[in-house]
């Protein structure tokens, strides 16, 4: 049994260049494949009708299941950031430093090398539009890590504290090679424009293109036209979550529909996939039993529905099989591993990939395939915990929590605990995760600092969403309406010493907008299923305090001061702790938003 993690790898990279002579030479054509990775937020197995649901309008992602070889046991992590991490770099993102999706633990670690580089290296166009979650500032943001272009949103999505205040998903700011500008329409509307221009523009020459929404994660923003489709049925867990996903789709038609009249369709390879089970796999009321495809589990389970999700490749000209089934057990750290074999990469590094090349079962080559053993699990805290909300999955059982074993074939549900009537296999998994956790773990003490005095970003604009802290981080702006009084601190890494200003604000700078008052609401969006939000909250505030390692400075604050500036000294250097306070009466708190600017 094949066991992937750094230590067995080195068997594994000898063995992969034989073992896919014949598939990539197969698939390799005169002219080198374009690729499209299409990935959806909190959208699950269940959630399309060619999954089986049968509420759901999905007629374009059933097209492409039809025209698609499918992944069945197919599996990312329970969350969004860790699964992108993975996605990126073919290795596990725990490996990679993301295992959160707030508190700092969101940043992918400067020296891991991303999908974008590799296809960059090889004089691939390269191009992002949607959802990131792996770093607002530099050295993490995608224009960082090997994206030529790059238009998305703040954080891990529209509305938190990163993303321009009071997005709501129509006519929004979002960055486009790292400048505010705006755009008109619905945000996933926009994401499938921007990114059908682009690929006609590129359309001559080779290009990687990453789609990521952030629909359907909520706030559950859509037209009316789309969430009516959904009233009145029973099971329905949210008709504007069904929207959300109906627009989606209809997205999906128009790219497809584009790829088509550009001539590029045969020769691109469209992969389909979602970033962990169903927001909406279970539901709180007993009376709504949502389709969740049979699973147990929802997001952030370590049950299977909250990791197994759809994964689809069509591809023409490098005789992908359409409407072909793949049952081996398979992961988002595969992906980027096949890439390579199928669109003849050279990685110049030779990184060690946790995943494998899936040519071989593409190919219809199961024996060159070995049986394996995979990890997933949901931290979502500062620091991991051992065994906490994971599963150890081979093609027939998953061991969760190091407790519950299942087969998986018999008991897709995951009902019934044969834990104990199977010691041996309960013993054998729990070794390979020991292994893997031994192995991924070496780096769990490191930080990924924040780099601040570098040409590349200056100013430097650092929110709440990225503190380091225990207990809860402010990571959406309503919370910052709300004042919520918690505090953390930030890991900065200071590239040049000397003289920073560095400015505090409870709301974004260019509000200009008194530290102390509250704000007034962000209004609905008739014809939508956006509402008003709160009123922002008045707090007496009349002290500001920074520490920056040892150095303490603090001022007053006035009553129309939307800001505080301080000067500082700072010596160049890795790792430094920075906290900021707000104080008065009854108010102890940090910063929301800080700006650091090396003079």
């Amino acid at each position: 049994m094949q066991i992937h993690c750094k230590r067995s790898f080195c068997v594994a990279v000898l063995l992969w260049p034989i073992l896919c002579i014949f598939s990539v030479s197969t698939f390799a054509q005169n002219s080198r494949p374009n690729v499209i990775i299409i990935l959806t937020d909190d959208q699950g197995y269940g959630d399309m009708a060619c999954h089986g649901n049968p509420i759901i309008k999905t007629p374009n992602l059933d097209k492409l299941y039809t025209e698609s070889t499918r992944f069945t046991n197919f599996h990312v992590s329970p969350t969004c950031a860790p699964t992108r991490a993975a996605l990126m770099t073919g290795r596990y993102a725990n490996r990679t430093g993301v295992w959160h999706t707030i508190g700092g633990r969101s940043l992918l670690r400067k020296d891991e090398k991303t999908i974008a580089n590799i296809f960059s290296e090889n004089n691939y166009s390269t191009a992002i539009f949607g959802k990131w979650h792996l770093g607002d500032n530099y050295p993490y943001r995608p224009e960082d890590r090997g994206f030529q272009e790059t238009l998305v949103h703040g954080a891990g999505g529209i509305g938190q504290v990163p993303d321009f205040f009071d997005n709501d998903y129509y006519d929004d700011t979002y960055l486009y090679s790292g400048k505010p500008k705006k755009y008109k329409g619905y945000c996933t509307d926009v994401w499938f424009e921007e990114a059908m221009n682009y690929i006609e523009n590129q359309k001559n020459q080779p290009f990687f293109c990453y789609i990521s929404t952030n629909a359907p994660h909520s706030p559950f923003y859509v037209d009316d036209t789309y969430s009516d489709l959904y009233r009145g049925f029973p099971n329905v867990p949210s008709k504007e979550f069904y929207g959300m996903i109906t627009n989606f789709d209809d997205n999906i038609g128009l790219l497809m529909n584009k790829l088509e009249d550009l001539k590029i369709t045969d020769n691109t390879i469209l992969i389909f996939i979602t970033d962990n089970g169903s927001a909406m796999g279970e539901h709180k009321s007993k009376k709504i039993n949502p389709y969740n495809a049979g699973m147990r589990g929802k997001k952030n389970s370590e049950y299977d529905g909250g990791h197994r999700v759809p994964f689809f490749i069509r591809w023409k000209n490098g005789n992908i099989e359409a409407g072909r089934d793949i049952s081996q057990i398979s992961s988002h750290i595969d992906v980027l591993p096949t890439l390579i074999d199928l669109c003849n990469l050279e990685d110049k590094d030779q990184t060690l990939y946790d995943g494998k090349s899936l040519v071989p079962l593409l190919n219809n080559e199961s024996h060159q395939w070995s049986d394996r053993i995979l990890i997933t699990d949901s931290q979502r805290l500062q620091h991991p915990i051992k065994w906490r909300k994971s599963a150890v999955m081979s093609d027939k059982f998953r061991l969760v929590n190091g407790i519950e074993l299942y087969n998986i074939i018999e008991d897709p549900s995951q009902q019934n605990d044969i834990a104990e009537q199977h010691q041996e296999i309960v013993k054998q998994y729990k070794e390979v995760y020991e292994d893997w956790w031994g192995d991924v773990s070496e780096r769990f003490d490191e930080y990924a600092g924040i780099i601040v005095g570098s040409k590349f970003e200056n100013p430097v604009h650092i929110t709440s969403h990225d503190w380091h802290s225990e207990s809860q981080v402010p990571w959406h702006q309503r919370h910052v309406r709300a004042g919520i009084q918690e505090n953390g601190f930030w890991v900065l890494d200071v590239e040049e010493p000397g003289e920073y200003e560095i400015t505090l604000s409870r709301w974004p700078l260019h509000l200009q907008h008194p530290i102390s008052s509250g704000k007034i609401e962000r209004l609905a969006i008739t014809g939508t299923s956006v509402e008003e939000s709160k009123r922002g909250k008045v707090l007496a505030i009349t002290k500001a305090k920074i520490k920056f390692g040892k150095q303490y400075l603090d001022k007053k604050v006035g009553e129309d001061d939307f800001k505080v500036s301080f000067k500082i000294k700072l010596k160049s250097g890795e790792g430094q702790r920075f906290q900021s306070w707000f104080e008065g009466e009854q108010i102890n708190m940090g910063a929301y938003y800080i700006k650091i600017l090396k003079e």
